[in-house]
């Protein structure tokens, strides 16, 4: 199993004139760091309008300046958001191209839809159409790093013949992987051929597996990908936190640990409402409702620490305890292990200590 630090990038209140500076570059330096303590791969996700939660709207920018600091550590978009107008599918081929050749073929590209009213709401899209717009994008970036020249007429986009450049190093173009949260999108994602991301905050490693196990039957019968082979592998996030003793460990994480998986069923719990109010069915936005019921019935305020760890859903302690909380999700099938290590305000120093514990304790006991 591979480690990865991943990132939403949040900035806590009370902010102050240096709050997102410091913010980046305190995410700068642990990228810098994970590359030196012999992390796989860094990747931050793409969300706008979040406040606190995340601030981490245009990371291609950022990914830029990790690749020009480090030598091996590969970069992640995790993910980068497909349906129109976020991002056209031309300007993601041409994005991911330009970092892969700076990077000397250090990318992978993770895609997504969004899940949240104040991102959909803000740039003006349907979410009835966000899984028809994610795949079709898919095909076009594919189509512009496979051919020399390529065009497309599609329902959401179009393009006379062009030759899109530059291309990518890696050949026949970077790992794609799919993001997803319901068991129909894991079974979607392994029918493309894609990597799959199963992304879900405070759940069990058992539970990740029970996905994990519809999307390997899924990408064992895909014999036409949407990209160019069959990319099998699997990952999924959790919250993470190492140091010296479980007490440190639990104190530096508590606060961050509960905030963080609360916010985020919130923000996705509001598409519940939208929808209704659109007169829509949530569709593939299904596991919304639930969010949204959790929150409605206080059950979300119940949401502890002692939770997390009684369910094995993060990763905390000493590096022995983080050892055997990460076998777990090695014996989930989880291929890429994305550890959160700043789900909302854990300080600067103590995400470097996590970063340089399991870059010396705990990763190297996942080497084949």
């Amino acid at each position: 199993m591979k480690f990865a630090l991943f990132y939403e990038i949040p900035v806590a209140r009370p902010w102050t004139a240096d709050s997102e500076r410091l913010a980046y570059q305190h995410t700068l330096e642990q990228a810098i760091a994970g590359d030196r303590f012999g992390w796989d791969a860094f990747w931050t996700v793409e969300h706008h309008f979040l406040e606190e939660y995340s601030h981490c709207s245009n990371p291609e920018v950022l990914y830029g300046a990790i690749a020009a600091r480090t030598d091996r550590i590969r970069l992640g978009y995790g993910v980068r958001l497909m349906p129109k107008p976020y991002n056209h599918p031309v300007r993601t081929a041409e994005s991911v191209a330009v970092l892969d050749l700076i990077s000397n073929g250090r990318v992978d590209l993770g895609t997504g839809r969004s899940a949240t009213r104040a991102e959909l709401e803000g740039f003006g899209i349907d979410p009835a159409e966000t899984r028809a717009m994610w795949q079709e994008a898919i095909g076009h970036v594919v189509g512009c790093w496979t051919n020399e020249e390529y065009e497309f007429e599609g329902r959401f986009w179009q393009m006379p013949r062009r030759r899109v450049q530059p291309k990518p190093v890696q050949k026949p173009h970077p790992p794609l992987w799919g993001a997803t949260t319901s068991e129909e999108g894991h079974r979607q994602v392994g029918e493309l051929g894609l990597g799959l991301c199963s992304f879900a905050v405070g759940v069990s490693p058992e539970e990740v597996k029970t996905k994990v196990d519809v999307y390997r039957q899924a990408v064992r019968g895909c014999t036409q990908p949407i990209g160019a082979y069959v990319h099998d592998a699997a990952a999924t996030f959790t919250m993470a936190v190492c140091a010296e003793s479980t007490a440190e460990a639990v104190a530096t994480a508590r606060e961050s640990f509960e905030w963080y998986p609360k916010v985020g069923a919130r923000q996705i719990g509001t598409l519940t409402e939208w929808m209704a109010e659109r007169n829509q069915e949530l569709g593939n936005y299904s596991y919304a409702a639930d969010m949204h019921a959790h929150d409605q019935s206080g059950a979300l305020d119940l949401l502890s620490l002692e939770y997390l760890m009684d369910a094995h859903a993060c990763v905390l302690g000493t590096p022995e305890e983080c050892i055997e909380a990460c076998r777990r999700y090695q014996e989930a099938g989880i291929d890429l292990l994305l550890c959160l290590v700043n789900p909302y305000k854990i300080p600067h120093e103590s995400v470097m200590r996590t970063i340089e514990l399991m870059g010396t304790e705990v990763i190297p006991k996942f080497r084949d």
